[in-house]
């Protein structure tokens, strides 16, 4: 077979107003890749690459059209939206492809389109028609739609969060294709979708209830059925589709109905176990201090809420205001976004004090005295299990440090997820007593093995740890705002209207 390939990531957090345009696709990951660049990614922990590595063992042909993956933001800008797209419909234009794979994200908001990734794989399949094999692979926090399944042959989602398992959803999605072209005629799909969101630190695969869904999700994937995904979501999109999905493929249709059903019914018969329990700010830093005082490993703190990897401006002040008010030793916070700091402190230079405030564009600032500890380009290469080989550019770097408390500032906003990314700024996580990670499951992958023990505060950050806190206004009518929570009625005030972020 001729095999065309492209990709095309965003996750989008409606209730940011900050959209990604096209140029957010060539920052934190690197510029856009075309042709024999997206081949270059086959050694790394990105599904494009899975599926590369999956294919290479076989006499298949690839044809590489684009990738292009940007951190989570706003809505992606019609011009974005419609420049990467007409890229990849005209690469599958040209290929005379005899199959379509994509690696997507699952959860794309555009400004003129709330499903993104539906409305791309509707076009694809207007180009290639209904005999050609379109399969995509997605996130395990992509909002399935009904447009998504019509449109496709196939989609595969990731099993763990943190997502260390990208590049074997690549291979699934490999393997999915040939499943499909071996049933001919007989190929099916079955979907049921699960009536409440979850918030996300409550989708972490080491933990229950995710743990035991997905060892049995495995379990029931065989013979007949193909594959089984379970997609909690991303529940920041507000549109009528946001929300978990169970699905699966094979070529059995009642016994694939069977192990979808159980599923959904393993997620809704366990409904309140999907709640989460949060520490505010000053009392997650008061207990930090206390665990670490007679560890010889960093208590870890997630500033769930400030996630620039679910959308947030990564620019909060609560945690570090508290590690500062309460005296902590041997602190760091990271990353930190604020381009106008960083500017400031290129031009002083190592070892310079400098008066600035921190968080300005977050509307609640912190004012002090730093002293520039240490000063990047901010490019480097990850290696933790997520993105081990991986280079990202987080823009020019700096570790600005108060008292004892060191916060890595950047100009690209990204969720850190690789110890690597403190240490492009000069600050050795291992030695820390205290780190501040503004991320809310991803970094576990890479920190838990050096943790003392991960707490998870709610702090001023704009995204919001509980989706009933969300000001909702398009969701699907019945849809619960939270395991156990109320029910959204259209025309009725949901949320907190002042918890919108800027």
């Amino acid at each position: 077979m001729k095999i065309y390939i492209a990709g095309f990531q965003h996750e989008t957090n409606t209730f940011v107003e900050t959209p990604a345009g096209y140029e957010a696709f060539n920052e934190a990951f690197g510029p856009v890749r075309r042709g024999e660049a997206v081949n270059q990614l086959i050694s790394l922990n990105v599904p494009i690459g899975g599926f590369l590595s999956a294919i290479k063992e076989t006499d298949h042909e690839i044809i590489p059209g684009v990738w292009a993956v940007a951190t989570p933001s706003g809505r992606v800008t019609k011009d974005a939206y419609e420049r990467i797209v007409g890229e990849i419909l005209d690469g599958i234009r040209h290929a005379e492809a005899d199959a379509v794979y994509l690696d997507l994200h699952g959860a794309m908001v555009a400004e003129h389109f709330d499903d993104g990734e539906g409305e791309l794989l509707r076009r694809v399949r207007e180009i290639v028609g209904p005999a050609i094999p379109v399969i995509a692979s997605l996130d395990l926090h992509a909002n399935v739609t009904q447009c998504m399944l019509e449109q496709s042959d196939g989609l595969v989602a990731y099993r763990t969060y943190p997502h260390v398992d990208m590049a074997e959803a690549g291979r699934r999605a490999a393997r999915l294709l040939y499943s499909r072209i071996d049933a001919g005629g007989q190929w099916r799909k079955y979907a049921r979708r699960v009536p409440f969101l979850i918030p996300i630190n409550a989708m972490c695969t080491d933990a229950e209830p995710s743990r035991g869904l997905y060892a049995q999700l495995e379990s029931l994937e065989h013979g007949a059925v193909a594959s089984l995904s379970f997609t909690p979501g991303f529940p920041a999109a507000d549109f009528p589709e946001c929300g978990p999905l169970v699905f699966g493929y094979g070529t059995d249709a009642d016994e694939l109905s069977r192990v979808v059903d159980a599923l959904h019914e393993r997620v809704v018969s366990n409904e309140r176990d999907w709640s989460i329990a949060f520490l505010s700010a000053d009392e997650a830093v008061v207990e930090s201090m206390r665990l670490s005082q007679e560890a010889d490993r960093p208590v870890i703190i997630a500033d769930t809420q400030d996630n620039p990897g679910a959308g947030a401006a990564s620019n909060a002040t609560d945690l570090l205001r508290a590690l500062v008010m309460h005296g902590a030793q041997r602190a760091a916070v990271g990353l930190f976004w604020d381009p106008d700091a960083v500017e400031i402190a290129h031009r002083a230079g190592t070892g310079a004090s400098v008066e600035l405030a921190l968080g300005t564009a977050s509307g609640n600032p912190f004012s002090g005295r730093f002293v520039v500890e240490a000063l990047s380009t901010g490019r480097c290469e990850c290696d933790g299990p997520m993105l081990k080989g991986v280079t990202v550019e987080l823009g020019r770097t700096a570790c600005l440090r108060i008292d004892d408390v060191r916060v890595v500032v950047t100009s690209n906003r990204m969720q850190i997820m690789d110890r690597a990314l403190y240490r492009v700024a000069g600050v050795v996580p291992e030695e820390m007593k205290i780190l501040v990670n503004k991320s809310s499951v991803h970094f576990r992958a890479d920190f838990e093995p050096i943790a003392q023990a991960v707490l998870i505060a709610k702090s001023d950050g704009s995204m919001a740890a509980d989706p009933a806190d969300l000001p909702w206004t398009a969701l699907g009518d019945g849809m619960r705002v939270s395991p156990g929570g109320p029910r959204f009625e259209r025309g009725k005030r949901h949320g907190d209207a002042t918890n919108r972020c800027a």
